[in-house]
């Protein structure tokens, strides 16, 4: 935009929590760029990045102390088109993430009829739930988190390598399949694909402690299990 003599607009459409990975990071990598290299720019954001999943962080702080810098809440776009059936299904997970139970609970009233949320430590009683729940084309399958180690025991392993092709467009016959249910895919293998009814197996590495959570690693002895650096998925 810098190279053009006259005027340019660059519109960019940044969602929240998508720094999963070493080396990768969010809108604070845009903002600090912008701060560093070309304040002359007018940046018009949305007054929402305050919020936790954005971890904008000490990058927002400095563009605030910019002249050219605005923000505005219209520029939040507060519904995501993954639930547009259920548009506080986001408002949901985020109230559950932030501690805050009494808004969590209401929303979930919200959306039950429509988004059906159940939680069952018995993983057969899970499989059949949702294998009744889908109709015609609609797609199904387990995931969990790429930290969930302690899983093997109930036949779960996330060190296995799935194939996203397999996985997403297999039938129900074929073990590679989502549909058949013995496969889990973590968070990167399924990043930008969708299942319609998802089995989300929860371990040990994100408990609730203390009224609040906890981020836990396994790593060394059996039954070890270590904080880690909190990080957020919405």
């Amino acid at each position: 935009m810098d190279r053009h003599q006259d005027w340019a607009v660059i519109i960019c459409l940044v969602g929240g929590g998508q720094e999963i990975h070493t080396g990768e990071a969010g809108i604070g990598a845009w903002l600090e760029a912008i701060q560093r290299h070309f304040t002359h720019w007018r940046m018009f954001i949305s007054s929402r990045l305050t919020d936790s999943e954005y971890a904008a962080g000490n990058a927002l702080q400095l563009v605030r102390q910019s002249q050219n810098t605005f923000f505005d809440d219209a520029l939040h776009l507060a519904v995501s088109m993954r639930s547009f059936r259920a548009e506080n299904v986001s408002n949901f997970v985020k109230a559950m993430l932030d501690c805050e139970q009494e808004r969590a609970s209401q929303l979930l009233a919200q959306i039950a009829g429509k988004y059906p949320v159940v939680i069952t430590r018995n993983l057969q009683a899970a499989k059949q739930w949702i294998r009744h729940q889908a109709r015609g084309s609609e797609r199904y399958g387990l995931v969990a988190s790429s930290k969930a180690m302690r899983l093997k025991p109930y036949a779960i392993d996330i060190r296995v390598s799935v194939d996203p092709v397999h996985y997403f467009l297999n039938g129900a016959e074929d073990t590679r399949s989502s549909l058949y249910l013995e496969d889990a895919a973590t968070e990167f293998q399924v990043q930008g694909l969708e299942l319609d009814w998802v089995c989300v197996n929860w371990d040990a590495d994100f408990r609730w402690q203390g009224g609040k959570w906890g981020y836990h690693d396994f790593r060394g002895a059996v039954g070890v299990m270590f904080p880690t650096p909190k990080t957020r998925f919405i």
